[in-house]
């Protein structure tokens, strides 16, 4: 029930400015799920105004028992609103009243207005990860309303995934931090992306539909179940320990007959032998490097020699191959070339 206006006789008195409370609220969190701020401060209000009767939060507000009126006040009526120490709470549309508050400000820096005290409340709050949640309703508009995106397959987004993946390695070896926060952003797409055209599913070939929590759900029983010195009762105390750990399961899992299962052979040449490489020798096993004639013999032996050592051979390769680069562009510059 609201709290009743304080009278003239209120030690308020009838000319105190009063209290105006902006309740903001995400649209991320389950409607009706506020702060115990939130609901104190709705429950005391003399007046809840909303100006958006299909807000997601009034049905709850009202089943509550608060008593909310439709009504997008300007900034002076709200000023009135509360005078006499009366409490105005204003719940927030999704743009957060930027009308209302840029009037406030107005009327504040005249110095002619006795203005109420001005509380910004955010009942909710959003938890993280939540706006992967803007990014999936995003991507789902775009699928439907898109003609470019409407028609894409897995098939013909593959080579994006390629060339992301290969921009944000990029940005991390360039240790450009604002870079990699892009890049992460464009990795993210693909697979976001991939989910929205499964959930269509594939009925010429009857492939069931499955969708980004499906692709969540999968990854968290996986991280959980590989983990079983995070999430159960093995322990592990050096990152080999965690990797045999990993393999394991992970063996577990495939029920693979070799090492060399799942290892994808379209990948590039020298990260392809150094993770050959570095199935073997997981394993345990010496497997002696096959000779031959030619170069791609010798690129496996260092390959694999890089692998022993530590060091991955595709990204040492990357570093020269920049190096080399730079000297190209500091030849082309070199006044011996002029004439």
């Amino acid at each position: 029930m609201n709290a009743t206006s304080p009278d003239a006789t209120d030690p308020v008195g009838p000319a105190a400015p009063g209290r105006i409370v902006l309740l903001t609220t995400s649209h991320r969190v389950a409607p009706g799920l506020l702060s115990w701020p939130a609901w104190q401060a709705l429950r005391a209000a003399d007046q809840v105004l909303c100006a958006d009767g299909a807000h997601p939060q009034l049905p709850y507000l009202r089943e509550a028992g608060v008593t909310v009126a439709e009504h997008s006040p300007g900034a002076q009526e709200l000023v009135d609103a509360c005078s006499g120490g009366r409490t105005v709470v204003v719940v927030a549309t999704g743009e957060g009243e930027p009308r209302l508050t840029d009037g406030l400000a107005r009327l504040a820096g005249s110095g002619r207005v006795h203005m109420p005290e001005l509380e910004l409340l955010p009942a909710s709050y959003d938890l993280p990860g939540a706006r992967l949640l803007d990014l999936v309703q995003v991507m789902d508009r775009i699928r439907v309303e898109c003609p470019w995106s409407s028609r894409q397959t897995h098939e013909g987004l593959a080579k994006y995934g390629i060339e992301e993946a290969y921009e944000l390695v990029e940005a991390i070896e360039e240790g450009d931090r604002d870079e990699l926060r892009e890049e992460l952003g464009d990795v993210l797409l693909q697979v976001v992306f991939h989910s929205r055209i499964a959930e269509e599913g594939r009925p010429e070939d009857g492939s069931e539909p499955f969708s980004i929590d499906d692709v969540a759900g999968g990854i968290v029983a996986k991280l959980i179940h590989r983990h079983p010195h995070v999430f159960g009762d093995e322990t592990a105390t050096t990152p080999e320990e965690v990797k045999e750990h990993w393999l394991r399961t992970k063996a577990e899992e495939k029920r693979r007959t070799s090492v060399t299962e799942g290892i994808p052979l379209g990948q590039p040449g020298l990260a392809l032998a150094a993770k050959l490489a570095s199935r073997a020798r997981t394993a345990g096993l010496d497997v002696e490097l096959p000779r031959g004639e030619g170069v791609g013999y010798e690129l496996l032996a260092v390959a694999a020699r890089a692998e022993a050592e530590g060091v991955d051979p595709e990204a040492a390769l990357r570093a020269a191959a920049r190096a080399y680069r730079d000297a190209i562009r500091a030849r082309e510059g070199s006044p011996a070339l002029d004439g």
